[in-house]
C-alpha cells in the first residue's frame, strides 16, 4: 500500500516563491475551499506533475510555472510503500527530477524516460491513467472510465489487478518467437546450402571416380584458361602502371609549388604588415601637429614630405600585393589541378592493387589444379582433403538438423505460452474471477447513491446497464448527474479492489468539485456517507466551493489570493 504523507510546492501556477505544504495523512477527511482562482485545485496538478511529469488540467507543461516569477517551479512529495520511505522532487526552470529512497538518491544514470518508467513500474506501480481513476477525480480534466478506449480500460484493470506482468511477459515471448522465426529461416537457408554443397561434393567425387583422365584434361583446360587470364591481367597491370607513371610525371613540381605557395603567403603577410605600419604613420602625421614624445611642433614641410613618401611606398606595396596575388592564384590553380591528378593516381593505384590480387589468386588456383592433377595421376582418386571436407559437411548438416529440432521444440513451448499470455488467456481468467466482485461493488455504491440500475462489465470491458424494468441503457443515455454517480461508483470500486489486491492501494483520495457539479442534495449526502464509511487509513480531500460542507469534515483548508499569489489562510 502507498501511504502519501506530505506534499509541498512553490512557483506552481498561482503559487509564489514560498512553499505551500499540505499533510496528506493526518485527517480522515479534509475540505479544501476558496474562491475561483485562489489555487485550491493546484494540489491536483502538484500530485500529477510530481508523479508523472505532466499537469492534471488541460495545459502545457511549461504553463505550470508561475507567470510572475517565471522560474524555480518545484514540487516535493513524501510517501511510503512497504517499509521504504520515498521523496520525489520535480521542478521546471531549472528542470529537476530526483527520487530518494530512505534518504539516498536513486541512480540517475538512465534517461529521464527510463527513470520515470522505474518510478511507475517499480515504486508506485501505476500509470497516469490508473492514478486518475483510483486516486484523483476532477471535474475539469477527468476522463471517466466509461469514456476510455477498450485498451485504456484494460490497462487500468491490469494495473489494478497487478497482472500487467503478463503483458510484459507476452512481449518477451513475442520477441523470442520473432528471434526463433528468424533463426529457423536462417537454419533453413543453411541446411539448403549444406545439402547443395554435399550434392555438389558427391557429384564431384563420382565424376572423379568415373573418368579420371577426363577430369585431368578438364583441369588442364582450366589451368590454360587461368594462365591466359593471368597474362591478360598482367598486361592490364602494366597498362595501369604506365598511366600511373605518366600521371606522376605531371605532378613532379608539386613539392616546389607547395613551397612556393607558402613563401608567397609569407611575403604577402610581410608586405601587408609594412603597409599597415606606413598607413599608421600617415595617419599619425595627418592627425598630429605636435610630437607626443618631445612636445615640440612638427615642421609642416617635414610632415608633408613624410606623408608623401609613405603614401608612395603604400602605393608601391599595393602594386606588389597585386602581383603576389596573381602569382599565388596561378600557384593555387596549378595545385588544384595536381590534386585532381593525385586522385586519378590513387584510383589507378586501387585498380592496380585489385588486378595484382586477382593475379595472385589465379596463380594459387593454378597451383591447386596442378596439385589435384598430380594426385589424380598418382592413382588416388579421392584426396584426404576431399574426404575430410565430406566429413565436415556431414557434421555441419547434422549440427543444423539437431539445432532445428531444438528450435522447433522451443517454438512449440513459446506458442503455448503465447496463447496463455494473450488477452484471452491467463489475464482473462484472472479478470473473470474479479468481474463478479467489481460488478457487485459498482452496484452497491450506485444503490448507496439512490441510483438503482444493474451495471455489469464483461471480459471485453464493455458495459451493460439495465433498469428495474430490464430496459437496456448505455452510459451516454444518462444525465450528467447520473453519469457522475456511475463515475464515482467505479472510482470507489477500483479503490476497494485495489485494497483487496494491495497492488495500487493508497490512503489518498482527492475529489475536485465533485460536490459542486451535477450531484443533487440526495446524491451529496449519500456520497458523504460513503466517504465517511471508507476504511480508517483513508485520507479524503474534497475540493469545493461550498462552505456549508464545513461541518461535515474533520479539517478545512482555505485558500486565498494575496498580492497575486495563492496561499493557505493561516
Amino acid at each position: 500500500m502507498i501511504v502519501f504523507h506530505t506534499i509541498r510546492w512553490k512557483n506552481l501556477l498561482s503559487t509564489g516563491n514560498i512553499f505551500t505544504e499540505i499533510r496528506l495523512d493526518t485527517h480522515a477527511n479534509t475540505l479544501i475551499v476558496g474562491e475561483n482562482g485562489t489555487g485550491k485545485s493546484t494540489i491536483m496538478d502538484a500530485l500529477t506533475f510530481v508523479l508523472f511529469g505532466k499537469p492534471y488540467r488541460n495545459i502545457n507543461k511549461p504553463q505550470l510555472v508561475n507567470s510572475i516569477n517565471l522560474k524555480d517551479c518545484l514540487v516535493e512529495l513524501e510517501f511510503t510503500t512497504g517499509s521504504r520511505k520515498y521523496l520525489i522532487r520535480r521542478g521546471i526552470k531549472p528542470n529537476l527530477f530526483e527520487i530518494y529512497a530512505d534518504g539516498f538518491l536513486m541512480n540517475q544514470d538512465a534517461r529521464a524516460k527510463d527513470y520515470q518508467d522505474m518510478l511507475e513500474r517499480m515504486i508506485i506501480k501505476m500509470n497516469y491513467k490508473s492514478f486518475t481513476q483510483i486516486v484523483v477525480l476532477g471535474a475539469a480534466s477527468f476522463t471517466p472510465f466509461m469514456q476510455l478506449t477498450a485498451a485504456d480500460r484494460r490497462a487500468v484493470i491490469e494495473d489494478l489487478l497487478d497482472i500487467q506482468i503478463f503483458s510484459n511477459m507476452n512481449l518477451i515471448v513475442k520477441n523470442r518467437q520473432q528471434i526463433l522465426k528468424e533463426e529457423m529461416n536462417e537454419l533453413r537457408i543453411r541446411l539448403d546450402s549444406v545439402k547443395e554443397k554435399i550434392d555438389l561434393h558427391k557429384r564431384h567425387i563420382d565424376d572423379m571416380k568415373k573418368n579420371n583422365q577426363e577430369m585431368i584434361d578438364g583441369k588442364r583446360t582450366q589451368i590454360e584458361n587461368a594462365k591466359h587470364t593471368i597474362v591478360e591481367l598482367e598486361t592490364q597491370a602494366r597498362e595501369i602502371q604506365v598511366e600511373i607513371d605518366a600521371l606522376n610525371l605531371q605532378i613532379v613540381d608539386a613539392a616546389t609549388l607547395h613551397e612556393r605557395n607558402m613563401k608567397l603567403t609569407t611575403y604577402e603577410a610581410k608586405i601587408d604588415n609594412n603597409k599597415k605600419k606606413l598607413e599608421k604613420e600617415v595617419s599619425f602625421y595627418q592627425n598630429n601637429d605636435t610630437c607626443p614624445s618631445c612636445k615640440q611642433a612638427i615642421d609642416p614641410a617635414v610632415k608633408e614630405s613624410r606623408i608623401h613618401e609613405c603614401t608612395n611606398k603604400v602605393a608601391e606595396l599595393d602594386t606588389g600585393l597585386l602581383k603576389l596575388e596573381e602569382e599565388r592564384n596561378d600557384v593555387v590553380g596549378r595545385l588544384k589541378r595536381i590534386a585532381g591528378l593525385v586522385d586519378q593516381i590513387n584510383t589507378h593505384g586501387k585498380e592496380h592493387s585489385n588486378v595484382s590480387s586477382s593475379i595472385v589468386h589465379s596463380r594459387r588456383y593454378v597451383d591447386l589444379l596442378e596439385s589435384e592433377i598430380g594426385r589424380l595421376m598418382g592413382g588416388k582418386l579421392v584426396s584426404t582433403d576431399t574426404e575430410e571436407q565430406s566429413k565436415l559437411l556431414f557434421d555441419e548438416l547434422t549440427t543444423h538438423i539437431e539445432r532445428r529440432k531444438e528450435v522447433s521444440e522451443e517454438k512449440v513451448y513459446l506458442d503455448a505460452a503465447s496463447q496463455l499470455l494473450k488477452d484471452g488467456g491467463i489475464k482473462t481468467r484472472i479478470i473473470r474471477q474479479y468481474l463478479p466482485i467489481i460488478n457487485k461493488l459498482v452496484n452497491k455504491y450506485l444503490a448507496a447513491m439512490d441510483f438503482f440500475v444493474n451495471f455489469t462489465i464483461d471480459e471485453e470491458f464493455k458495459e451493460t446497464i439495465k433498469s428495474r424494468h430490464r430496459d437496456y441503457f448505455s452510459y451516454e443515455n444518462f444525465s450528467e448527474g447520473e453519469k457522475q454517480k456511475i463515475d464515482l461508483a467505479l472510482l470507489l470500486t477500483w479503490r476497494a479492489v485495489a485494497r483487496i489486491k494491495n497492488s495500487v492501494s493508497t490512503n489518498l483520495l482527492v475529489l475536485d468539485e465533485t460536490f459542486d457539479s451535477s450531484l443533487d442534495s440526495k446524491g451529496t449526502d449519500a456520497l458523504l456517507d460513503i466517504l465517511h464509511s471508507l476504511p480508517d487509513n483513508t485520507n479524503v480531500f474534497v475540493i469545493s466551493h461550498k462552505d456549508q460542507l464545513h461541518d461535515k469534515f474533520n479539517q478545512s483548508i482555505r485558500f486565498e489570493k494575496k498580492q497575486n499569489f495563492s496561499r493557505i489562510v493561516p
